[in-house]
């Protein structure tokens, strides 16, 4: 797919967002979504140097964008980034947490650490990012978060224990706000993906212990896993992920929340 949006390029006029973990992959695309819909958008991440070139990128297909540095698993750092975000913006209306923590390893060998450091960036990020943003969205009466899950916790998944938990619980905190926050005009949902080919995912059919894999022989397989275990035979774009997005946060999602959508081209039903 290309920057140019199905969606009308006023859609999301004056609307300012912050998408985590914006600097690549699907968060990058729900950028690239939200700000071709008329959406200014600032894109957060530890990576501040990789934040810059992408929001380049952005800014060379004509969205207003900014890199902020955050890290989501402390809450001083991503309050700070939303104070930013509203400093240059003038509000925070639409929030999509995305960024995440992941990688394979055995239940009986996942560390102390690494179970931590997946569930607080994930379900932890998501909580503090959100309580951030309600300030700004309540006394405006308005507000929209859509927080990235995914399907693999809807029927268990090897060696993916960690991930798996915090993905349970972002979908169980988006319930749990999209109802206590409702009054204040605010929506919370949720979008599930399935497989999408970006560097983490191909990562997964790679070799154990390659350190150098045949990318092309790595491409094909992720080409066959997807006509065999996905319905509509193809793995997803960040931008199938972003359309959805952009559907939640424009008019069109105004009597939407509590949702969690999944967007994985049928692949949730054939089992794993």
């Amino acid at each position: 797919m290309t920057a140019d949006s199905i969606f009308a390029p006023d859609l999301l006029h004056d609307r300012c967002a912050l998408v985590t973990g914006g600097g690549s992959g699907i968060g990058l695309g729900i950028a690239r979504r939200l700000g071709s819909s008329g959406a200014r958008v600032a894109i957060a991440s530890r990576n501040l140097e990789r934040l810059e070139e992408s929001a380049d990128r952005l800014r060379a297909d004509g969205i207003e964008a900014f890199a902020v540095e955050a890290n989501v698993r402390d809450p001083h750092s991503i309050r700070k980034a939303v104070g930013t975000t509203v400093e240059r913006f003038g509000s925070i209306d639409i929030l999509v947490n995305n960024a995440a923590g992941n990688f394979y390893v055995p239940s009986e060998a996942l560390s102390p650490n690494g179970w931590s450091a997946v569930v607080e960036t994930d379900l932890y990020g998501t909580f503090f990012a959100s309580q951030a943003a309600f300030p700004f969205m309540r006394d405006a009466g308005y507000g929209r978060i859509v927080s990235i899950s995914m399907t693999l916790h809807y029927r268990g998944w090897p060696q993916m224990a960690h991930a798996c938990a915090a993905k349970a619980g972002v979908d169980a905190l988006t319930r749990t706000l999209a109802v206590e926050w409702a009054p204040h005009g605010i929506t919370v949902n949720a979008v599930a993906p399935g497989p999408i080919p970006t560097e983490g995912v191909r990562r997964a059919f790679a070799p154990p212990n390659d350190s150098a894999p045949d990318m092309f022989a790595v491409e094909r397989a992720t080409q066959e896993f997807a006509k065999k275990a996905i319905p509509l035979g193809r793995m997803g774009d960040p931008e199938d992920i972003g359309n959805m997005v952009t559907y939640l946060v424009s008019p069109a999602g105004n009597w939407i929340t509590g949702a969690i959508f999944v967007v994985d081209g049928g692949g949730s039903l054939k089992g794993a």
